[in-house]
């Protein structure tokens, strides 16, 4: 989703939640991993993978001079051949502790297993962070924790990551907003997403 998007998502959803509970969370997270230089170890599920999230945040990393916000994608299953950048299995949950961020990514259940090793990595030291479907375990595991429950939410968990990874990239606040009506904001976003370029003459 690019910046336009996000800008669109945002305008939508301008006096709900969403919005603010995504910068709070992004927060949360900046104020993780850029004072321990990086170290964020980005896991997902045994049946979901964190792909968007992961190439979200290495795009925010560059766009916004924070390098530290590029994650480690912990993978379940590694399989032969694959690229460095793709080889790394849960075995480096074990190696996590005071400097490192673990940001949990499970629409459902994580699964026992999981949950373990990122007790194990909390107990080393490490922030733990959740963007989760709702899991009360996981959820009492993380530091900080946003949680989007499947089919009791305006928004699915996918798009509440687009939210967080675009305000992990913002180095300040938001401008204040008035109290507009949703038709009227997403007039006036219309209007200037389709004017013609200023004349340069």
């Amino acid at each position: 989703m690019d910046a336009v998007r996000v800008a669109l998502l945002r305008e939508v959803l301008a006096g709900t939640q969403w919005p603010g509970d995504a910068r709070r969370f992004a927060g949360s997270l900046r104020r993780s991993v850029v004072p321990a230089g990086g170290n964020l170890l980005l896991v997902g599920t045994e049946g979901y993978e964190p792909w968007h999230l992961a190439a979200h945040l290495v795009d925010e990393a560059a766009w916004s001079g924070s390098p530290e916000l590029a994650p480690t994608l912990v993978r379940h299953r590694v399989r032969p051949g694959e690229p460095p950048h793709l080889s790394v299995g849960l075995g480096r949950l074990a190696a996590a502790g005071r400097g490192h961020t673990v940001l949990v990514v499970a629409p459902r259940e994580p699964g026992a297993g999981l949950l373990e090793r990122v007790h194990d990595a909390r107990r080393a030291g490490a922030t733990v962070l959740s963007l989760d479907g709702g899991d009360r375990d996981l959820g009492a595991l993380a530091h900080d924790a946003l949680s989007v429950p499947e089919g009791g939410a305006e928004l699915d968990l996918d798009t509440v990551q687009h939210l967080v990874s675009a305000a992990a990239g913002e180095n300040g606040p938001p401008a204040p907003r008035g109290s507009r009506r949703l038709r009227d904001r997403l007039a006036g976003l219309a209007e200037r997403l389709t004017a013609p370029p200023p004349s340069r003459w």
